[in-house]
């Protein structure tokens, strides 16, 4: 059953899509980002469906006093998954070509989940935060919004039954208390949960009750206002949207009262569209709808092509490969508009029986495939041998009883880069490992998310509790090793030869910063001298308990994913030899003055120190500091070393052992 066509909802679709597109393309002018709000288009999305899904069931309702579920479902089978099949299977070659064996095993993941419409669950519990950096590599992250609409769509036409069939007359009461909720999850959870309240449906409903809420009242309420504001309402409606799209960033709370503004734009241009107003003219122009006709396919290609071409690097820089580029998401997503889109949509043309049968045979050939990814550990046999090794280990079951004493291991995610290895080697020489995970050890402080300010509650007490433990155990080995420099200067990386740690990060100053309790900071420099008073003040209060104390220091940063670069030189460029690939020594000894500075003030006598950065710099190249031999990769990204590298740092606390062992 069709509803009445509104071409200016297609010009519309057109708006949301090209602005999703620009701001994926992350286009600046003289800097300044170019449609920076342009993930609001997503929002835009979910009021249109909304208001188009919820117009065709109350219309089938409201006329046959029934409603099919099984014709709605198969409606919505033939709008969403052929196309979806489609760029699936035009993406398998390219994660063939240019994704690391641990990124295709990550790439087939996200596809299984996309299929079964779970793909936001799976990007939120991975941990992947929308518009960060890493997530332009994740050729799928776009289908979270695709799982939304589609958990919507299985919820909602169930609920609308029931009200109907029991609560006819509470219908809008319902439909108004269930908005009012999921908008207020929306504003308390963009700030104390922000990554499932983008992901998740509970915080997005209201955006698409938005689109119901205008659909129950159609021209009910519309009628009152029509004559005297059709020619004005929908100009503010998009000079609201456009607004929004100019002026947001990605680093707002988001979704939450704010996105009541482009909502509300949305809103205007619905209800008071019409043959009278310019901007529906301007909407319903063949240029717009056109545009907005093939929106979903747009949305389906647009994301993934950016995302191998920025990892690939092909279009690096080259402004006449990005209009290439730019060509090839336009042909292909009119190729899928016209080949399997509107042929999908005909039944005349294909039944429902070759519907089902289609979608049957589809599902597994790509379950198969990406399964068998999944089990092949992203077919590792397809790369070079130096890519193959295994350079990460996680969960380390950590040697529980040692008879010669207990090593702690104290620090973030690069102590975590010891943990297989010291552990290794620790239960051949009867030690046992103890294991504390902070992202820096100092009490007193809290460590605060800079983009919404809170607290991260755990950071204090997970510090008081490790001094309560070293207070409690006597003739401890400590072993201290953070990303020490990043907390003192609180910003990400340059290597200053064009390789920048979260490039696509507008803001360069790391996202939290450790700032004393009960007391609020107002610069960097500031929290700087707190935390080295601090934090030579603790390990003194260690060092009196007659702990040994062993400090790492800071690993040389590289600037650029290693096994990336060292996968784009030998299987994208297809170079024959294995390049030892560097940073500068210089750029290292700069960055991390402040931190070598403060780790020499500590004048103690049972203080070891390990330097890292001795293995790899100003020794296989003069100046510079290698990140892979022949061999081997001493990275597994941009900081964190693989555990081939970790091995050389755990040979020297191998040797320190024997040192304190002797005394």
């Amino acid at each position: 059953m069709k509803i009445r066509y509104r071409p200016e909802i297609d010009g519309l679709r057109a708006i949301s899509v090209i602005a999703v597109i620009l701001y994926h393309a992350d286009l600046t002018f003289k800097g300044i980002p170019i449609f920076a709000g342009g993930f609001i288009g997503v929002d835009i999305f979910l009021v249109i469906s909304g208001y188009l899904i919820t117009s065709l069931i109350l219309k089938e309702i409201n006329l046959k006093k029934d409603f099919s579920f099984i014709n709605f479902y198969e409606r919505r089978a033939r709008r969403i998954l052929p196309a979806l099949f489609g760029v699936i299977i035009f993406s398998l070659p390219f994660a063939w070509m240019y994704l690391l064996p641990i990124e295709f095993k990550s790439f087939s993941k996200s596809i299984i989940y996309t299929i079964f419409f779970g793909s936001n669950f799976y990007f939120h519990f991975t941990g992947l935060e929308y518009g960060a950096p890493s997530s332009f590599l994740k050729p799928f992250l776009h289908t979270w919004s695709l799982a939304i609409e589609e958990q919507f769509y299985i919820i909602f036409p169930i609920i609308i039954f029931l009200t109907f069939k029991f609560f006819k007359k509470n219908l809008i009461k319902i439909l108004i208390v269930l908005f009012i909720i999921s908008l207020i999850f929306a504003e308390w959870g963009s700030k104390s949960y922000p990554s499932s309240t983008f992901y998740f449906l509970h915080s997005r409903a209201w955006e698409v009750l938005a689109g119901s809420l205008l659909a129950y009242y159609g021209n009910k309420k519309r009628k009152i206002f029509y004559n005297a504001y059709e020619k004005f309402l929908p100009a503010v409606g998009i000079v609201l949207i456009i607004y929004s799209f100019l002026f947001y960033k990605d680093d707002m709370f988001h979704p939450s009262i704010m996105t009541v503004i482009p909502v509300t734009g949305v809103a205007l241009i619905i209800w008071f569209a019409g043959k009278k107003d310019y901007i529906s003219k301007i909407l319903s122009t063949k240029f717009f709808v056109s545009i907005g006709l093939i929106s979903y396919s747009l949305y389906l290609y647009h994301y993934p092509l950016f995302s191998f071409a920025r990892i690939s690097g092909l279009v690096s820089g080259d402004v006449v490969k990005k209009i290439i580029l730019a060509l090839f998401i336009i042909f292909f997503s009119i190729s899928s508009y016209f080949l399997i889109e509107r042929p999908f949509r005909k039944k005349g043309l294909i039944s429902k029986k070759k519907l089902v049968g289609s979608i049957l045979v589809f599902l597994i050939i790509i379950c198969s495939f990406n399964f068998l990814a999944i089990k092949q550990e992203g077919f590792k046999s397809r790369v070079p041998e130096i890519l193959q090794k295994e350079i990460r280990k996680t969960n380390t079951m950590f040697n529980t009883s040692g008879k010669n004493g207990t090593v702690v291991l104290i620090g973030d995610s690069h102590a975590g880069t010891l943990e297989y290895n010291l552990n290794e080697n620790l239960k051949q020489r009867g030690y046992k490992l103890e294991r504390f995970f902070t992202d820096f050890y100092i009490n007193g402080f809290n460590l605060v998310n800079r983009k919404t300010n809170e607290n991260k509650k755990e950071f204090p007490i997970i510090n008081r509790n490790i001094k309560t433990y070293l207070a409690q155990n006597k003739e401890l080995i400590l072993v201290f090793h953070h990303r020490s420099t990043v907390k003192l200067l609180e910003t990400y990386f340059d290597n200053k030869e064009g390789g920048i740690e979260n490039r696509y990060q507008k803001n360069r100053d790391w996202e939290e910063y450790i700032e004393p309790i009960n007391k609020k900071t107002t610069s960097k420099s500031q929290r700087k001298k707190f935390i080295e008073k601090a934090f030579v003040k603790d390990i003194e209060e260690i060092h009196s308990m007659g702990h040994k104390i062993i400090i790492i220091y800071p690993v040389p940063e590289v600037g650029f994913d290693v096994p990336r670069k060292i996968y784009n030189e030998i299987v994208v460029k297809k170079e024959k030899e294995i390049k030892l690939f560097s940073t500068s020594y210089d750029v290292f000894k700069e960055r991390n003055e402040e931190t070598f500075k403060l780790f020499d003030s500590i004048k103690l006598k049972n203080i070891y120190r390990i330097y890292p950065h001795t293995h790899l710099c100003n020794k296989i190249i003069k100046n510079r500091c290698v990140v892979n031999s022949q061999k081997d990769i001493l990275y597994w990204d941009d900081d964190h070393l693989s555990l081939k590298g970790s091995e050389l740092v755990v040979n020297d606390i191998l040797e320190k052992l024997k040192i304190i062992d002797k005394n």
